[in-house]
């Protein structure tokens, strides 16, 4: 089974334009290439919410915020040979975050 393709916002809100000019579900499937089951959990979704925004998703929070991502990809660019360690440190002191050199690594990766 091919992997799901994300409907974009902007796509999301052509669907929900075409739907009120009177174009049918399984012609809104056609124009943007997904099954007419889409559009229509689309729509619903637009007539219960009033909005084509993606709702926020439960989950854990993040340890850092995006300023001390900003700091981490900064430390890793200026200082190429530093290590995920070193970068744990000069964050701690600077902002007084404890994470973990795996944190470290994932939001240079991300």
């Amino acid at each position: 089974m091919p992997p799901r393709r994300k409907v974009t916002t902007f796509n999301k809100a052509r669907a929900i334009a075409w739907q009120q000019d009177g174009v049918s579900k399984q012609e809104v499937g056609r124009r943007l290439g997904v099954s007419h089951s889409v559009v229509f959990r689309l729509h619903q979704k637009f007539q219960a919410t009033n909005s084509v925004l993606e709702r926020p998703r439960s989950g854990r929070p993040k340890k850092t915020t995006q300023r001390e991502d900003r700091f981490i990809r900064r430390q890793a660019l200026q200082q190429r040979g530093t290590t995920a360690n070193i970068i744990r440190g000069q964050l701690r002191v600077a902002t007084n975050t404890n994470v973990s050199t795996k944190t470290i690594r994932k939001r240079l990766h991300s």
